[in-house]
């Protein structure tokens, strides 16, 4: 977690949290996901899948690209 002087931030975000994030429902999240429309893959902790804040961040930065190429421009980084 990152502290940003008021409270914690959390680098994990659940799907619910990611979405929020993003502004959109847990279920169009869910969607994006397994259509492969949602670039940044879960990084899994035992049963839980989280997804990583920052890069959530980049990906909206670089206009949400569909997953193959967001891949693609992460390894190419």
């Amino acid at each position: 977690m990152i502290d940003d002087g008021a409270h914690l931030v959390p680098l994990l975000l659940d799907a619910e949290a990611s979405a929020r994030l993003l502004g959109i429902g847990r279920s169009l999240f869910y969607a994006l996901h397994s259509s492969g429309r949602l670039g940044p893959m879960p990084v899994r902790l035992g049963k839980r899948s989280l997804w990583r804040r920052d890069e959530i961040e980049s990906w909206v930065a670089a206009d949400c690209p569909a997953r193959q190429q967001w891949q693609t421009m992460k390894d190419a980084s």
